[in-house]
């Protein structure tokens, strides 16, 4: 296949879209001669409730999506979804309502081309959430093909897929970074320890930092030419959310990237502007506002969201990348929260209103790691461990309206640090007592560099309780083929009990904690 240029993609993106029938997903040339419609990247499903899912697939050429749904071998009932073409990059999505809860789908899907011809098929599984209180499963971690470290056939590929697909979860949260837009991938590169050569796959687009928009999609689309990676979401599916990478490492909304690489663009307001779009083209996530042969667009409240998961389970997914003021305010100087107004007010009021027992808030990124960079402060934590300042007053307020409204059985997680760790938070051991004590876990990288663990900021009276990342002091940290890779999983019983596993990809336990819910 030939691939085209930066340049070219540049103005084949911009516009929204390629020349029709040219050039086909992310930027390569695409066979005139017809042929059966095929699925290069799998089948998707996500954000799955009581009663709803997104299935998502993305075709090979245009046509349109097609779903057969069953359940117990009886069929249910067959759907046609989107169009997919160029400019959606061939990618397509179908909403299912009225679903019954608690029960297990298999959904097999196509696309049909304009003369009727039907395509490949593919099946997924999902299961609804019951309404009454029942077991449920959960695993979460984030970092994807972060520093350079693409997929290595030579060790199987992304094998941390496959280690969280072995404990048969009923739900995966991606905490951000699922793409490491800002990092090329190059086909060798020196591992960490001097002694090992890492060999990745390339595709279009991961060679150089993404600015055009077939760059952005070309990324989304290599992490789904992993094996591992396509049976895993053909099982189990997916709570998405992005943070910095997407874009480019740390931005915020006005900032200008100097990174001498960014040779196309650099306001981070029109980068992001492509990633958005290309993470929710390649996401399975609802776009029911979205009618229409071939429409695209983005909308905020897609990434801040809640999904239900029954009587034990609301999982509130945040967006504090979109929203968030500078990171480089002197110190002493009025500062933006991480996610606005808006998304504040909305996290404070669902998350008081939720009736399941445990309120799980997927996050960015860690609540108290300590950056220890003035002018780059990326994170809520400000390393002065006194009251609250700059950043921490959104935080603080938060927590104090959950102890105000009465709030019981909070957990935050998250990835971003790439290692794992569990933190508790006690205002008796805080400058900033307005708040019930509750628990941080974090697990990454799913496959990037893991690096050491770092200090938190003691502003909300965090404590580490386990951690565990790289021994290293070499900037790149420590290459997946060292094996500390993490994923989180929870385990929520019958009764509502809440067990939390940290775990490798090796799928040894590492640290257990069992929490009992408050009921009062």
């Amino acid at each position: 296949m030939v691939q085209i240029s930066r340049r070219t993609a540049l103005f084949a993106g911009v516009g929204g879209g390629v020349v029709p029938g040219a050039l086909g997903v992310s930027g390569f040339v695409r066979p005139q001669a017809p042929r059966r419609i095929e699925l290069p990247v799998g089948v998707r499903s996500g954000d799955v409730t009581t009663d709803s899912a997104v299935l998502w697939s993305a075709a090979s050429s245009a046509g349109e999506l097609r779903v057969r749904l069953t359940s117990n071998g009886r069929r249910l009932r067959s759907v046609r979804g989107a169009y997919a073409d160029e400019q959606t990059d061939f990618t397509a999505r179908h909403t299912l309502r009225g679903l019954a809860p608690g029960r297990e789908y298999e959904a097999t899907m196509w696309f049909e081309d304009s003369a009727g011809k039907r395509g490949e098929e593919q099946t997924l599984r999902f299961s609804t959430a019951p309404i009454h209180p029942a077991p449920t499963s959960l695993v979460w971690s984030g970092d994807v093909c972060g520093q350079g470290w693409g997929i290595n056939d030579e060790l199987g590929g992304m094998t941390s897929y496959q280690a969280m697909l072995d404990v048969e979860p009923d739900l995966f949260l991606h905490c951000g970074d699922t793409i490491y837009a800002d990092e090329p991938i190059e086909k060798r590169a020196l591992e960490p320890d001097f002694k090992h050569l890492w060999r990745s796959r390339v595709a279009f687009g991961v060679d150089h930092v993404a600015e055009t928009l077939a760059d952005f999609r070309g990324r989304h689309r290599y992490n789904l030419l992993d094996d591992n990676v396509r049976r895993f979401h053909q099982a189990v599916p997916m709570v998405a959310q992005w943070d910095d990478h997407e874009t480019t490492n740390n931005w915020w909304p006005g900032h200008t990237v100097e990174d001498p690489a960014y040779e196309l663009e650099k306001s981070c307001d029109v980068l992001a502007a492509r990633a958005r779009r290309a993470w929710q083209e390649y996401q399975p996530i609802a776009l029911d506002h979205l009618n229409g042969r071939g429409t695209t667009g983005f909308a905020e409240a897609l990434i801040y969201r809640k999904v239900s998961r029954g009587a034990h389970l609301d999982v509130f997914c945040l967006d504090q990348r979109s929203y968030r003021g500078p990171n480089n305010v002197p110190e002493g100087e009025p500062e933006q929260g991480l996610m606005g107004e808006a998304q504040t007010d909305w996290l404070i009021r669902e998350v008081s209103r939720s009736k399941a027992t445990w309120k799980v808030i997927s996050a960015d990124q860690p609540l108290s790691i300590n950056a220890r960079l003035h002018d780059d402060r990326d994170s809520y934590a400000n390393h002065l461990d006194r009251e609250p300042r700059g950043r921490e007053a959104e935080l603080a307020r938060v927590l104090s309206a959950f102890k105000a409204n009465g709030v019981k059985n909070v957990v935050w997680v998250t990835a971003d640090v790439h290692y794992t760790a569990a933190h508790h938070y006690d205002p008796s051991r805080a400058a900033y007592t307005d708040f019930d004590p509750f628990w941080e876990f974090v697990s990454g990288p799913l496959h990037g560099s893991t690096f050491p663990v770092k200090e938190v900021d003691k502003t909300f009276g965090a404590k580490i309780h386990y951690a565990l990342g790289a021994e290293t002091r070499n900037p790149k940290g420590e290459s997946p083929r060292a094996g500390k890779q993490f994923f989180g999983q929870m385990l929520i019983s019958r009764e509502g009990a809440l067990t939390v596993n940290l775990r490798k990809v090796s799928g040894e336990v590492l640290w257990t904690k069992v929490l009992e819910p408050d009921r009062l």
